[in-house]
């Protein structure tokens, strides 16, 4: 992999994160009727930012088998709106009782609890109508079908919902483990998976391969809801988006509770390399996407704070805008990007001199 390919992934991350809002849009409702103020709380929920990493992972998985028509939207659409959905609950005053999400205010505080559930409950009665519209772009394929089953399997019940039951009931309460990862797995773990497999499915991959890309985004969701939990501990919250110290403030057992930060962040690093080690077994490739799932599951503190420095700095003279204070902090990230790359890409740094040189 080059050195332009490397330092262009944000750009092109921005890049099909607009393309896959635009694609969202399409589906959501006009704010118009006595319902208004609903439709309203649901566009705000959807669109108040994101990096959207679901949909762009299932879009992914599908480019990566090949796949190239318009069937795979409606499923995006409804992920997205899926995951909306948790977000607005779980930030509830019976829940986490969060008042900021993406660094805007959470949908109660604007909305009200009330509009706040209806929002949340309407996307998710929305998302399962938006998926549907599948049957009608491609009348008769039986992919469809399946990854109907799926995206209804992994929200419900046995999915998304089934982990957050015991979330909630094991609050103030011990928690095993074995608990933890069930939670984990399905909470955060079960959505990823999906959004993998249903990509999977539709670009007409056979059983084992599907089984496999369902290993993979089981191993992506439990390195990032592990990081999530370090980031809850260590991060800034201006820079997250969202409060700090929310678990423990929620009185929530978490990875980091049970097992300790040092052996938290060695199970993000098990949990990362498998996930990459099962991505390149597959008999296909992507090479944004090996770059994204590195991305979502190495992201931390001070990793997120470089990136939205670099997010400001289009041309060279917009770095004499930053701050001073901030800039060793941007040096060692990219640093330490370098070097990371560079070992597992080919190549070497002469340390003392700042040089680089790849080989590919």
């Amino acid at each position: 992999m080059g050195m332009a390919v490397l330092m262009n992934f944000n750009d092109e991350m921005k890049k099909r994160v607009t393309e896959i809002r635009s694609i969202i849009e399409k589906y959501l409702p006009q704010e118009e009727g006595f319902q208004k103020t609903l439709l309203e709380a649901m566009n705000y929920s959807m669109l108040v930012g994101g990096k959207k990493l679901r949909p762009l992972l299932m879009q992914q998985t599908y480019v990566m088998f090949g796949g190239h028509k318009r069937v795979i939207e409606p499923f995006m659409a409804a992920m997205e709106m899926i995951h909306t959905h948790s977000l607005i609950h779980d930030d509830l005053p019976a829940m986490d009782n969060d008042e900021y999400r993406r660094g805007k205010k959470t949908t109660h505080v604007v909305y009200g609890e009330a509009m706040a559930i209806l929002a949340g409950d309407a996307l998710l009665n929305l998302a399962y109508e938006t998926a549907s519209q599948a049957f009608d772009l491609e009348p008769g394929n039986p992919t469809v079908g399946k990854a109907f089953q799926i995206l209804s399997a992994k929200t419900g019940m046995t999915g998304m919902i089934g982990g957050q039951s015991v979330d909630v009931e094991y609050v103030d309460r011990p928690l095993s483990a074995e608990q933890l990862q069930f939670i984990y797995e399905l909470k955060t773990g079960a959505l990823i998976e999906a959004s993998m497999m249903i990509g999977a499915v539709l670009a007409g991959a056979d059983a084992d391969t599907v089984e496999k890309v369902g290993q993979i985004g089981q191993n992506v969701g439990m390195a990032f809801q592990i990081q999530d939990d370090i980031l809850d501990v260590t991060g800034d919250e201006a820079v997250l988006g969202k409060p700090t110290k929310s678990d423990e403030k929620n009185h929530k057992i978490t990875y980091v509770s049970v097992k300790g930060l040092d052996q938290a962040r060695k199970d993000v690093e098990r949990y990362s390399k498998e996930a990459v080690r099962l991505l390149e077994e597959l008999p296909c490739e992507n090479e944004f996407l090996h770059e994204l799932i590195l991305n979502l599951i190495s992201r931390d503190a001070r990793g997120r704070v470089a990136l939205i420095l670099l997010e400001q700095i289009e041309k060279a003279n917009d770095i004499k805008k930053i701050d001073k204070e901030k800039l060793p902090e941007l040096a060692s990230e990219i640093r330490a990007f370098l070097i990371e790359k560079i070992s597992r890409n080919g190549g070497h740094l002469a340390s003392n001199l700042g040089v680089v040189e790849l080989t590919d």
